[in-house]
């Protein structure tokens, strides 16, 4: 394995490429010309999950969406049906609302994640790249809950080149 080198100013571990939103094909959700960088300029790890996720819930609401028991959660959570991140700081580990749908976690969204973790990234990037506003049109989990997730998983498997 040919090992990355990380981008000036840090970035991934040996043998990890540098995982932006740009490599997503996302498009900068801040105004042009402004200092501050965009979502789409920043590592997906750096993203701020709290600013781009508006409705966040708690295992206990997870399970009680799902109608499952928060242990069941926990399993979903390790087996890559579900992804949960901690938003900021002081929070607990916290799930995006979004990514369940009628009681059930959004169609094509085990695969997906499944997908991105092979290919090294975490919940926390998996979920920042879910939210980005992206080409799709929109958001990958506006176009997974509206069932026109071939695409999404297409970007996904694709972003491991």
């Amino acid at each position: 394995m040919v090992e990355a080198a990380p981008p000036p100013g840090g970035g991934a571990a040996p043998g990890v490429a540098c995982k932006t939103a740009a490599m997503s094909d996302a498009t900068p959700a801040g105004p042009t010309g402004s200092s501050t960088p965009s979502p789409a300029d920043q590592p997906l790890a750096d993203v701020d999950l709290d600013a781009l996720v508006t409705d966040w819930i708690d295992w206990k609401e997870a399970a009680r969406r799902l109608e499952v028991t928060v242990a069941k959660v926990r399993t979903m959570i390790r087996d890559h049906e579900l992804a949960a991140a901690v938003p900021r700081p002081g929070a607990g580990q916290q799930l995006p609302a979004d990514l369940i749908q009628e009681a059930a976690p959004v169609k094509g969204l085990p695969g997906l994640l499944t997908v991105m973790h092979d290919n090294g990234y975490d919940d926390r990037e998996c979920i920042a790249w879910l939210f980005l506003d992206q080409d799709f049109p929109g958001r990958a989990i506006d176009a997974l809950r509206e069932n026109r997730g071939a695409e999404v998983k297409r970007r996904a498997q694709a972003m491991a080149f």
